[in-house]
């Protein structure tokens, strides 16, 4: 029912289930997650990603660099690359690329370049592109237009309307995670109301961003369902319609050419 469409399986901490992603999966499956997106943050994250996708059919995952990764991890992403990697077909998208002038400001020229070259890759191979953005907004949403980028996912959103309207106006989807269930997010989840519900994912982030009950713990697959409890608050929906309306909208985001 529910599809956490960004989780880093490569960096959860397994020390509850003794080091087995499996396992950590299958308790996810339990809390009625069906469908997972790992996260590359580094080219070579792919191989991993590949090898925990080849076992388990409801997993997928993305290629490309993250945009606080250092200069010379940037410049391998060129276009051509990234087109190779994402040949696979449980390569869902291209990403997380975007652009974040909160950690790294020393090679805002090189996560631009980057990031306009996902986009280019996303448009070669029809699949969408995972952005975050950091700190960037106007310069993120710059780009976005520039390079007629019309098949992605802002993830991690915690912006204003201004920037969500620009980015849907350009036929992107917005993701949200656990921030939107904490208690200081009010301003978020005005903006969230506004937001058309066919436009909507959730995610993990896991890791990070542990939703409430959890805020603070490490975060996890299996707590996406919170994320969606959060939203049924916001548009006034059941949990279940948020989890089946939000899937639905991933697949449709996945079938678009």
């Amino acid at each position: 029912m529910f599809v956490d469409t960004h989780c880093h399986l490569t960096m959860l901490d397994l020390t509850p289930y003794q080091g087995d992603l499996d396992q950590a999966l299958a308790q996810a499956r339990l809390a009625g997650v069906s469908k997972f997106m790992g996260i590359s943050v580094d080219l070579d994250d792919h191989i991993q990603l590949s090898q925990i996708a080849s076992r388990h059919v409801d997993v997928g995952y993305t290629v490309g660099v993250h945009p606080c990764e250092d200069e010379q991890t940037m410049a391998r992403a060129t276009t051509d690359y990234l087109v190779e990697l994402a040949q696979s077909e449980k390569v869902w998208a291209l990403g997380e690329t975007g652009l974040d002038y909160y950690h790294s400001t020393d090679f805002i020229a090189a996560q631009k370049q980057c990031f306009a070259r996902h986009i280019q890759a996303s448009k070669i191979i029809k699949k969408p592109v995972v952005v975050h953005t950091r700190s960037a907004k106007h310069d993120t949403v710059d780009i976005i237009k520039t390079e007629q980028s019309t098949h992605g996912i802002l993830h991690c959103f915690t912006e204003d309307w201004e920037t969500a309207k620009a980015v849907l106006d350009c036929g992107y989807y917005i993701s949200f995670s656990g921030i939107i269930s904490f208690k200081n997010a009010q301003d978020l989840r005005d903006v969230a109301k506004q937001v058309p519900l066919d436009r909507v994912l959730i995610e993990t982030d896991s890791p990070y961003l542990a939703p409430v009950p959890y805020r603070g713990k490490t975060n996890e697959p299996k707590y996406v369902p919170y994320v969606a409890k959060a939203l049924s608050d916001v548009y006034d929906k059941s949990v279940e319609e948020i989890g089946m309306i939000t899937a639905q909208n991933f697949e449709n985001l996945l079938n678009l050419k």
